[in-house]
């Protein structure tokens, strides 16, 4: 998948091992790496599922946004970052569709 950040900071932030880890720590920072990777990895957000990381949709205040478990309470948070966004038949977001991710950052969703 693509992989894009919401500005330029983050985007230098998460591209370097040094100031990854002193914005988040080692342990933290390692995790978000993989996650990253897990990401760049994917044909789509559906592999996502397989993967380690609890990946699920957002709601409440949250909607539209995703999550990836990082170090608890953390999770790493992305939305879609295209507009070219299938529904199932059924309803709700065809996964397989999602081919990009616009990075938002880490935080505490529980807060």
């Amino acid at each position: 998948m693509e992989i894009t950040f919401k500005n330029n900071k983050l985007e230098k932030t998460f591209n370097s091992d040094k100031k990854l880890q002193k914005a988040y720590g080692v342990l933290c920072a390692r995790k978000i790496r993989t996650r990253l990777d897990d990401l760049h990895a994917a044909d789509s957000l559906e592999d996502m599922k397989l993967l380690p990381g609890r990946c699920h949709e957002l709601v409440g205040n949250k909607k539209g946004q995703f999550s990836l478990d990082v170090e608890q309470p953390y999770r790493l948070i992305f939305e879609i970052g295209h507009k070219d966004i299938k529904s199932k038949e059924t309803g709700g977001l065809d996964w397989t569709s999602v081919i990009a991710v616009k990075i938002i950052g880490v935080e505490n969703t529980h807060d």
